[in-house]
């Protein structure tokens, strides 16, 4: 099983003139931990779980960028994209890029987009949503147009491009793994089977004492996202499931001087805790758990992580694995 960290705040010590420093030294500790992937949220404005909107927040892809020249084996992508961020055609493009310059790491991770603040904050077009989920699915058959190296126009529902030229191509092939978020049963789930290589429910909880909540949610959304790829006769086995999560883990469980005050406090666990969590969504059939904590800018922050949970999760085998 995979273990990724998902960094959804720049707000560290020091202000902007310290926060190259310090999130690539979060970059590097989290691929020195053995981190199997970094992540980024990609939003404009901060969003409320993580405080108010006037705090930091880098923009998705310059930071990726970023994080690919610090390191060379974590796997990258944003967490998700909203498909009306960027014009689909300049937004796969730029998903290329990060995979040609990191060396083939890439994820392309991207949804039907929700945060209309945000859309209207920058004067960024924030249609229905249903208009969001047909521009999401020109996109994803874009994208796969794209990738695939023919060079033609391209005719969707809103989308209209005269000529899908994408050189140089992705280093991943046949493309980087499409990563579709969401947990929506018709849509969403419908997505994923016919175009997607991945799924990521949110599974994130702020009580402590019921942390393991998420497992059977988690649970139930794969059964019905296997439904949907046996309509499609598509084999549930090459979706790679994810899941987002939130914790804060110390070696005594107590919550650290220092985490991030945030409206929502995440549950504080013990390693051997954490490493439970982890089993039981493996034995769901969980292949790839991504995680974000309020305490990740802090000293010593990772070294439960490499010393203690990802050694015993690299070695848990995903039911149906």
């Amino acid at each position: 099983m995979k273990i990724g960290l998902q960094i959804p705040y720049f707000t560290y010590p020091g202000g902007p003139e310290k926060l190259a420093e310090h999130f690539g030294r979060i970059v590097r500790e989290a691929e020195d931990a053995g981190f199997y992937s970094v992540w980024v949220m990609d939003h404009f404005f901060q969003i409320g779980g993580w405080g108010p909107k006037e705090r930091e927040m880098l923009e998705a892809y310059s930071a990726l960028s970023y994080a690919a020249a610090l390191t060379s084996k974590v796997k990258l992508g944003a967490l998700v994209t909203g498909v009306t961020y960027r014009h689909p055609g300049i937004l796969i493009k730029t998903a290329t890029t990060l995979d040609v310059l990191s060396g083939g790491r890439a994820y392309f991770g991207i949804g039907a987009a929700w945060n209309q603040g945000e859309h209207d904050g920058l004067g960024v077009p924030f249609p229905p949503l249903k208009e969001r989920f047909e521009l999401l699915e020109d996109t994803l058959q874009a994208a796969h147009q794209m990738w695939s190296g023919e060079v033609g126009p391209y005719e969707g529902q809103h989308l209209h491009m005269a000529e899908t030229l994408n050189s140089p191509h992705s280093l991943q092939r046949p493309h980087p793994p499409i990563l579709i978020g969401g947990d929506g049963e018709q849509k969403t789930f419908r997505f994923i089977a016919q175009y997607g290589d991945a799924c990521n429910l949110i599974i994130i909880t702020d009580d402590p004492a019921s942390y393991l909540r998420g497992v059977p949610y988690a649970q139930r959304k794969y059964a019905v996202l296997k439904e949907r790829c046996d309509e499609r006769g598509r084999p549930y086995s090459e979706i790679e499931k994810t899941t987002l999560s939130a914790m804060v883990v110390t070696t005594d469980g107590k919550r650290p001087e220092g985490a991030l005050d945030a409206p929502e406090k995440q549950p504080t666990l013990t390693p051997s805790q954490a490493i439970e969590y982890f089993h039981q969504l493996a034995e769901i059939g969980t292949d790839h758990a991504i995680i974000n904590t309020q305490a990740l800018h802090l000293p010593g922050a990772f070294e439960p992580w490499g010393t203690e949970i990802l050694p015993a999760v690299e070695k848990m085998t995903p039911a149906g694995r």
